[in-house]
């Protein structure tokens, strides 16, 4: 038994009291993961953002809602953990200040905003021997080159290449890349089912 830890759904950076940015991420990828890690016999955490699908009664769950949230979980929680997959679709900014109350209506508005956390690079930073990490990038292009660039920067063992397409959608057409070099192109199929594979994949990586 191994003990995976699971990032999911997207996190909300708030504007004002109603008011936030965020991503549109249902979950659904990191529920499967969790589902397919438990199926498997292995001991799942999921630190879960504001998801809109239900997630393994049967995982330790943690509830958070922004990016720092996020990150303090997971860089609290991955030291005692053999692998983590990244599965959050993250915010990558938020505003540099938030009004305490609900903003008025009254022409243009203008937002400043700041970088989140680098999660998964974080988790990257402090990785030891023994424990692996997984990404995902998604990208609007049909190039591989940027899931590269991330694969390295963030100390990844593998990262999960796919589309914008496929955001909220129940089906995936991933390409995997791992840091030796290899690539895999898988065929286009249910979450559910990738899933699987990426945790067979994933745990293979994680030495003993």
């Amino acid at each position: 038994m191994m003990k995976i830890l699971i990032t999911a759904g997207p996190t909300r950076e708030p504007i004002d009291p109603v008011r936030y940015i965020g991503n549109r991420s249902s979950g659904r990828m990191g529920a499967a993961l969790a589902e397919a890690g438990l199926a498997a016999g292995h001991a799942v955490t999921l630190i879960v953002g504001p998801v809109s699908v239900a997630m393994p009664a049967e995982a330790v769950r943690i509830n958070v809602e922004t990016a720092a949230q996020m990150h303090e979980a997971v860089m609290r929680e991955f030291p005692s953990h053999a692998l983590l997959i990244m599965a959050a679709a993250v915010a990558d900014y938020r505003p540099k200040s938030i009004s305490r109350g609900k903003i008025s209506r009254h022409g243009a508005l203008t937002i400043e905003c700041e970088p989140t956390q680098d999660i998964i690079a974080a988790a990257g930073r402090i990785k030891r021997p023994d424990q692996r990490t997984v990404g995902f990038s998604l990208e609007g292009g049909g190039t591989l080159d940027r899931a590269r660039e991330k694969l390295l920067a963030k100390n990844l063992d593998l990262i999960v290449y796919n589309s914008i397409a496929t955001m909220e959608s129940e089906s995936i057409e991933p390409t995997l890349l791992w840091r030796d070099g290899r690539t895999a192109s898988l065929p286009a199929g249910l979450k559910t089912q990738f899933a699987e594979s990426l945790i067979r994949h994933a745990v293979a990586l994680v030495p003993g």
